[in-house]
C-alpha cells in the first residue's frame, strides 16, 4: 500500500515512538491517518475497513479482533502529542524535502458537528463556513509554508473572531519552527487590524495582508486614476487548462513605512457586484420586517430594536455601512435612508482591493503573487473537508476532536507529500485520478488445495500495471507491496 510506503519515508512511526507511543499504538494510528487518506471513515466503522485491507499484511499487525474501543482510547493517547509529533514531522519534511522559512500562509476555517457536544466548550455557534449556522463548531487555524506543507495548527472556540486567534497562532508556530526571524507571514482581511500587525512584527516576522474595505475606501482618488498601471497575469491551473487567465491591473505606492499595492480585477468586480445587490436585497426584506413589527407594537423596548438593528449591520456588513437607520421612540417608527455618496464609493471599488507589506523589497508582481499563495490554504482545507472528511465531528469530547482534527491535518501531510513529488517532476495529476488508479493494484488471496487434502494460502499482490509503476517512480517507493505470505490449513477455512 503506497500511503504505508509514504509513512516511512516521513519517519511516522520514528517521530510517534520518540514521542512516547508503543509499537501497536504507532500503527493504530498509521492505520487511523490511512483511513483519512484513502476511504474515511467514522471510528466506528474504521475496524471492518482495515480488516478488509491488506494493513495487517503490510505492517505486520494482527488486527482481527479491533474494535472502536481501541480507536476511541488511541485517540486519548494521541492528544497530548500533538505538538511534538507536529514539530518533528516538520523539520523532516523541511529536510526530506529542502523547504525553507521564509514565508507562513495563515488562514481558518469552521468544522461543524453532528449532536450538541455539550461535554466540548469549544463547540459553540458562530459564523459558519459550511453555510451550517444551525450546528455547533470549532475553528481550525492552519499555518502552511510557500510548498504547501503545514507548519502548525489550532483548534478554537466556534465563535472565536478570526482576529483574536492570532497570537496564539504565531505563538504556536514558534514552538513547532523556532524563532524564524525575517519571514514573512501572510493573511486576510480578517485578520488585518493594527493589533494584528503589530503581533506578528512583535514575533520578529514581516506582513502581508489584504487591507480592511475601511483602508481600500481611502485610495479612491488613486483607483479612478488611469496611469501608471501594470498588468499582471495568473495563468490558468495546469489541472484545468481551458480555464481562462485572470488578468488583473496592480499599481504600487508607498505610504511611510509601508508598501501599498492597488489591484483590479476583472472577473472580481461582476461577483463584488452580485454579491453587494444580493445582501442589498435582503437588507431591505429585514429591514422591511423590522420596520413592520415596530409599527405593529411587537417590538416596543428600545433596547430591543437598537439591538435588531445593530444585529442586520452585523449580517450586512458590506451594505449596511451605507445605510442610515432612524428610530423614533415617541412615535414609534422605524426608517431608513440610503447614503448615497458612499454608495457610489462601493461601486467604484467593484473589483478592487489593497494589499499592505512592511516589505520594501518585492516588486508589485512580487507582492500580489505572494499574496495568492493564500489560496494554498484555501486549497488545503478543502482536501480536509471533502476527500479526507474532516466534517461532520461526530465526537462530543473536546480532546478526541481536537485529535479527529489531528489526524487528518496528518494525513493532509501525507497528501502534501505525494502532491509535491509529482510537482517536482512537473506532474499535476489530482489526488482523486491517483486514489482511483492506485485502487486497482490489490493483494489477493490464491488457495491451493494439495493432494493430501491440505489448504495452501498465498496472500500476494497483484502484477503492478504501467500505471502503477510510473506513479511508484514518481513516489520514489517500492513497486513490492508486500512479500508473499503462506499459510498452511488442515482443511478450507
Amino acid at each position: 500500500m503506497f500511503g504505508h510506503q509514504m509513512w516511512e519515508q516521513l519517519g511516522l512511526n520514528q517521530i510517534l515512538s520518540s514521542a512516547g507511543l508503543s509499537e501497536r499504538a504507532c500503527r493504530l494510528s498509521e492505520a487511523m491517518t490511512l483511513n483519512r487518506l484513502l476511504c474515511p471513515r467514522s471510528e466506528h466503522a474504521m475496524p471492518d475497513w482495515i480488516r478488509n485491507t491488506a494493513l495487517a499484511d503490510i505492517v505486520g499487525t494482527d488486527f482481527s479482533r479491533l474494535d472502536d474501543d481501541a480507536l476511541y482510547r488511541n485517540l486519548d493517547r494521541l492528544h497530548p502529542h500533538r505538538e511534538s509529533i507536529e514539530r518533528e514531522l516538520g523539520e523532516r519534511e523541511k529536510s526530506l524535502f529542502r523547504l525553507d522559512d521564509t514565508l507562513y500562509l495563515y488562514d481558518l476555517t469552521s468544522t461543524y458537528f453532528e449532536g450538541q457536544a455539550e461535554s466540548n466548550p469549544q463547540a459553540k455557534r458562530g459564523y459558519s463556513r459550511d453555510k451550517r449556522p444551525d450546528c455547533k463548531q470549532v475553528l481550525v487555524g492552519l499555518v502552511l509554508d510557500r510548498e504547501g506543507f503545514p507548519k502548525a495548527h489550532e483548534v478554537f472556540e466556534g465563535n472565536r473572531q478570526d482576529r483574536s486567534t492570532v497570537k496564539e497562532m504565531l505563538e504556536s508556530l514558534e514552538k513547532r519552527t523556532g524563532k524564524t526571524l525575517g519571514s514573512t507571514v501572510v493573511v486576510d482581511r480578517g485578520m488585518a487590524y493594527e493589533e494584528n500587525l503589530e503581533q506578528i512584527r512583535a514575533g520578529g516576522h514581516h506582513y502581508l495582508v489584504a487591507s480592511r474595505q475601511s483602508e481600500r475606501n481611502l485610495w479612491l482618488e488613486e483607483f479612478e486614476k488611469d496611469d501608471e498601471w501594470e498588468e499582471v497575469i495568473r495563468a490558468p491551473s495546469p489541472r484545468n487548462p481551458e480555464q481562462k487567465k485572470s488578468q488583473v491591473r496592480i499599481k504600487r505606492r508607498q505610504k511611510g513605512n509601508e508598501v501599498y499595492l492597488l489591484c483590479v480585477s476583472a472577473g472580481r468586480e461582476a461577483k463584488d457586484q452580485a454579491i453587494r445587490e444580493k445582501q442589498e436585497q435582503r437588507l431591505k426584506q429585514d429591514l422591511a420586517a423590522l420596520k413592520t413589527r415596530v409599527e405593529k407594537g411587537h417590538l416596543k423596548k428600545p433596547e430591543k430594536i437598537h439591538q435588531a438593528i445593530g444585529r442586520l449591520k452585523e449580517r450586512y456588513p458590506r451594505v449596511a455601512r451605507y445605510y442610515r437607520f432612524e428610530y423614533d421612540a415617541e412615535r414609534s417608527s422605524f426608517s431608513w435612508q440610503e447614503d448615497i455618496d458612499k454608495k457610489a464609493i462601493a461601486e467604484k471599488l467593484d473589483g478592487g482591493y489593497v494589499l499592505k507589506t512592511d516589505r520594501q523589497d518585492l516588486t508589485g508582481d512580487e507582492i500580489w503573487r505572494t499574496y495568492m499563495l493564500l489560496t494554498r490554504v484555501e486549497a488545503a482545507f478543502r482536501a480536509m473537508k471533502s476527500p479526507l472528511l474532516e466534517r461532520p465531528i461526530f465526537h462530543h469530547l473536546q480532546d478526541r476532536t481536537q485529535t479527529h482534527i489531528f489526524l487528518c491535518v496528518l494525513a493532509y501531510h501525507l497528501l502534501a507529500a505525494i502532491e509535491k513529488r509529482f510537482l517536482d517532476r512537473d506532474l499535476h495529476t489530482s489526488w482523486s485520478t491517483l486514489r482511483q488508479q492506485l485502487s486497482t493494484h490489490q493483494v489477493v488471496t490464491v488457495v491451493l488445495r494439495t493432494v493430501d487434502g491440505k489448504i495452501l494460502k498465498i496472500r500476494k499482490a497483484t502484477t503492478p500495471e504501467p500505471v502503477h509503476k510510473e506513479i511508484y517512480a514518481t513516489l520514489r517507493i517500492p513497486m513490492e507491496v508486500m512479500k508473499p505470505v503462506k499459510t498452511w490449513h488442515e482443511t478450507a477455512t
